[in-house]
């Protein structure tokens, strides 16, 4: 499952994206310093769009940390998509591409081999979250999941729940099913790519 992920675009670059889509970005915390970075990794802080309750249409863009404290303090950064509704607290988990890890294809190689997946022609993706707040760390998130698609089979049994750029809005309506948003994207959708 996804456990590193990466954004490499700053943050106007993302304001305007969402603009696009007709989806207005607020900063209720102030407009976040977003770096690039190639590697986001478990329990650290990444950008987030959240609902703003009872608004279609906007946003809100703050900085939380990926994961939150579960049973015997593991950290959750997955979380299965499959029967529950998620009506409340979604987010947009930002990114330009995310890592999937598989044993070694050279012999006597010890270390797994790393794939970056990116979405084709689009400079950045949304994952499908849920965010909570914990007395431990305070608001965090965690990324959906689901049974792979056709470009993701290959290297892993489950995937992040990538939603298609036209159910951004939706995602963040709360009145909107949120079984209804989660698809396979089709085949070629992603490309892929050995960078370890």
């Amino acid at each position: 499952m996804c456990n590193d992920y990466r954004l490499t675009v700053d943050v106007a670059s993302i304001v305007e994206d969402f603009a696009d889509l007709k989806i207005k970005i607020r900063f209720g915390e102030g407009a976040p310093n977003i770096e690039a970075r190639e590697d986001i990794k478990i329990t650290d802080v990444g950008p987030i769009v959240r609902a703003i309750d009872g608004v279609r249409g906007e946003g809100e863009l703050v900085q939380r940390r990926w994961s939150w404290p579960g049973q015997n303090k593991r950290p959750v950064y997955n979380f299965r998509s499959e029967g529950r509704d998620f009506a409340s607290n979604r987010c947009l988990i930002v990114a330009d591409g995310f890592y999937e890890f598989t044993d070694p294809t050279e012999k006597g190689k010890k270390r797994k081999d790393k794939w970056l997946f990116t979405k084709k022609d689009e400079p950045i993706f949304c994952i499908a979250g849920i965010w909570r707040e914990t007395k431990d760390v305070g608001e965090a998130f965690t990324m959906l999941t689901m049974d792979p698609g056709p470009d993701i089979a290959p290297y892993h049994d489950r995937q992040i729940v990538i939603l298609e750029r036209s159910a951004w809005a939706d995602w963040l309506d709360l009145s909107v099913p949120a079984q209804s948003l989660i698809k396979l994207l089709p085949a070629g959708t992603l490309d892929v790519r050995q960078v370890g």
